[in-house]
């Protein structure tokens, strides 16, 4: 029998490649850790980038994991049948191993004979050329060699088949995708020819070009392969259900919510009503990603990842209200529960913290209800000074800051013999999705490819200022998050206390000494118990392969830091010319936040190789 659980999807897909060579290596935290200008990882490239540009991966060329992701551009389109904020995606790479052929074999292979999909049930998509790539005639001759027909073959354009760069630069190049067939009937045509009979469940990336500033594109010496394999979809088309909800591991979550809500039989009955089913799917999407973002040490807050933690727990409990579900403290933790129940087993530090996850549920959750109280006081005040409508604006205004989900606004309004301007509210709702959308895509794209110098001469003060942190307020200091851009760097860290100017002082000193004498930064390879043994720095839980990198900076006289990272650094810390520290702040509760500068060094830096 093929595997059809969600467990036994994803054990089969590590089983297959790593019986093809694959080292399984650990799916990374949801908070990235080498691109720091991204908030969430969205993919499971996305921890591999150092590698995928030249760094040696301690685990070899072949690599295979199941990595949790968090997606929010579509959060508002979540409810329906197939959109996730919180998913797994299941990944195989080569770093400049084997490249198009092989991955399709592998590819056609699983899908064939571990997942046993007739190939009739299946298409493919090649990237169709333009002027700055030919046509991929030879993705397509590799899947007609293993049995697709031509007209299952289809051939779209870059926005449909082509991954990259992530910046403006970079490694980039053209993907298959494969589809399993959705429509009525015998399975015909292609996703060219009739794209929604066919779901797209896998996705194959060659990255064999460079593109360069000028926007011309030259052939990558390393030529990588990327793929991603959606576990969700594949687990609804192996168990012949319709939507990612109706599977096995997230139908007892779905389940849960609607025994609050007292409509689990009418679900079992096929009876459900579609508000209703909407508004269960979007409880147990969100409270799956909260307690997988809280699992990660994130904490709701008023910024960056607690920011869209919040947003996600309050869109949860909107909707618990919608429903009305008791939402006083004990709702989401109970979802909670279930959640951890289904992912636990793969996911064990989700069942570690369990407590810890429900206490951060819990009390968001009272601290919402408090805000929805004054929100009631906001409504009144809107009431007082509107005429027959209630603004649009002031609509938005209610939903935004308060949480009221505009059908509640409606109500309210309703009872007080008034209306909502729904087409005001609509155009400021647009233009919220339009600002938030394009300040996610700046944040992404300035990520994954931006390995420059100002960005690597920032990710090694880091290291500096982490160790100095240690050396001034004490061993209890761990990293607890951090973001680079090219202007500067931003550095969590684990302190219960504001830091005194006398304390920012000394750690600047300290990083500014260790730059002064323009140490060298090298890393060797290890394993996770030689790491230990040796002192360096880590959280050293289920993220971390066998072997890992450490790296240290410091002569024979001084070890300055030790920490395992996956780079990149420079290659001595003169190169970064001097440290400043601009800002000390709190983050949340237990975290402290400082944000540096440096300045002066050369534009051209070297990078740290191997000790």
């Amino acid at each position: 029998m093929p595997p059809r659980s969600t467990n036994e999807i994803r054990q089969a897909y590590l089983d297959f490649f790593r019986s093809h060579g694959h080292a399984v290596v650990p799916g990374a935290p949801l908070i990235p850790e080498n691109d720091p200008t991204v908030l969430f990882t969205t993919a499971g490239m996305h921890p591999l980038v150092p590698y995928l540009i030249g760094e040696t991966h301690p685990a070899g060329n072949r690599l295979t994991d199941i990595q949790r992701c968090i997606r929010t551009q579509d959060i508002d389109e979540v409810g329906d049948s197939s959109h996730l904020t919180c998913f797994e995606m299941m990944g195989n790479w080569s770093l400049g191993d084997y490249f198009k052929k092989e991955a399709i074999e592998m590819s056609f292979e699983f899908l064939t004979k571990v997942l046993e999909i007739p190939k009739e049930m299946l298409a493919v998509s090649c990237f169709e050329g333009d002027s700055d790539a030919p046509k991929d005639e030879e993705a397509a001759g590799y899947w007609k060699t293993v049995g697709i027909p031509e007209d299952r073959i289809a051939f779209l354009p870059k926005k449909e088949n082509w991954w990259g760069p992530a910046g403006q630069t970079g490694p980039c190049g053209p993907d298959t995708e494969m589809f399993y067939w959705v429509g009525n009937g015998e399975p015909h045509g292609n996703p060219a020819v009739n794209e929604d009979d066919w779901l797209e469940i896998w996705n194959d990336v060659f990255m064999q070009y460079n593109k360069k500033d000028d926007g011309t594109f030259e052939p990558l010496t390393q030529q990588n392969v990327d793929t991603g394999m959606g576990l969700e979809r594949t687990a609804a088309v192996m168990q012949g259900v319709d939507n990612v909800y109706e599977t096995d591991a997230m139908k007892p979550i779905l389940e849960r919510v609607l025994r609050m809500h007292e409509d689990v039989q009418e679900m079992v009955k096929g009876k459900l009503n579609p508000d209703t089913l909407r508004h269960a799917r979007i409880i147990t999407d969100h409270i799956k990603a909260a307690v997988f973002i809280i699992g990660d040490g994130i904490t709701p807050s008023n910024v960056d990842q607690g920011y869209v933690l919040r947003r996600l727990i309050r869109r949860a409990i909107r909707s618990a209200r919608a429903l009305g579900i008791e939402h006083n403290g004990s709702f989401s933790p109970n979802i909670a529960e279930t959640v951890i129940e289904q992912y636990g087993s793969f996911y064990g530090h989700l069942a570690e913290k369990k407590k810890e996850i429900c206490d951060a549920l819990s009390h968001e959750e009272t601290q919402f209800g408090k805000a929805l109280h004054e929100g009631m006081k906001q409504f009144q005040k809107t009431v007082e000074q509107a005429g027959n409508t209630i603004d649009g604006l002031a609509a938005f205004h209610l939903y935004d800051t308060y949480g009221f989900p505009i059908e509640m606004t409606q109500e309210l309004a309703a009872e007080n013999h008034m209306k909502v301007d729904m087409e005001g509210f609509q155009q400021a709702f647009a233009e919220h999705q339009k600002l938030s959308r394009a300040g996610a895509e700046k944040k992404f794209s300035g990520g994954l490819a931006d390995h420059s110098a100002e960005t690597t001469k920032l990710h090694t003060a880091t290291h500096l200022l982490n160790a100095a942190l240690r050396k001034v307020l004490g061993d209890h200091v761990y990293q607890k998050g951090s973001n680079i851009t090219a202007e500067r760097l931003r550095f969590d860290f684990s302190h219960d206390d504001k830091m005194t100017p006398d304390q920012l002082e000394h750690v600047e000193k300290l990083v500014n000494q260790a730059i002064k004498e323009d140490l060298p930064v090298v890393y060797h390879i290890t394993t996770v118990e030689g790491a230990k043994d040796e002192g360096a720095i880590g959280v050293f839980d289920e993220r971390y392969e066998s072997e890992v990198k450490v790296y240290v900076i410091g002569n024979d006289k001084l070890t300055f830091s030790k920490e395992i990272c996956g780079g990149p650094h420079v290659a001595r810390t003169g190169m970064l010319g001097s440290f400043t520290i601009k800002k000390e702040e709190s983050s949340s509760s237990g975290v402290r936040r400082i944000k540096a500068v440096v300045a002066g060094g050369p534009e051209e830096i070297d990078v740290a190789q191997a000790a």
